[in-house]
């Protein structure tokens, strides 16, 4: 897996870059972009931000947790898609309580526990919002209220 640091110093060198150019160029301190390529600072939310719009790249490419350099994120996409899914979808069962689990752990009792945990939820939460406040996240809401005000007429 590719690493935040190894992203940025592919992306900088790409461009022809030295690290206090670019710093300059995003209004870093002089030593941030070498900090941040060398792993002793991670980029803040808004660094992060800036680089990723200063190289024309998502967040998530950015700090390597994609390849794709321009899509957000793709388990958030199939809300918003033009066309129908190829396969038809296949209906979801409802989730079996926890104490309805069998004995011997199978059933996801574990799974269900930290789907249902506070903190993951608050995790979830803040990244959605993150992604729906990024460019790529406005566009899919402007999607969807144009197809929604479409259907109401």
């Amino acid at each position: 897996m590719v690493t935040m640091a190894q992203r940025i110093e592919q992306l900088r060198v790409e461009r022809s870059l030295s690290r206090p150019a670019l710093a300059v160029a995003l209004g870093f301190p002089r030593m941030a972009v070498e900090k941040f390529e060398t792993g002793r600072q991670t980029p803040t939310q808004e660094q992060q931000e800036k680089l990723a719009a200063y190289f024309g790249v998502s967040v998530l490419y950015l700090r390597g947790e994609n390849n794709d350099r321009v899509r957000e994120d793709d388990w958030m996409d199939g809300a918003f898609l033009d066309t129908e899914p190829a396969s038809p979808a296949v209906p979801r069962r409802p989730a079996k309580p926890a104490a309805a689990a069998p004995a011997s752990g199978e059933g996801g009792a574990v799974f269900d526990a930290f789907l249902n945990s506070k903190k993951f939820q608050d995790s979830l939460r803040k990244a959605v919002l993150e992604t729906l406040r990024s460019p790529e996240g406005q566009a899919l809401l402007a999607k969807a209220i144009c197809r929604e005000l479409e259907n109401r007429r």
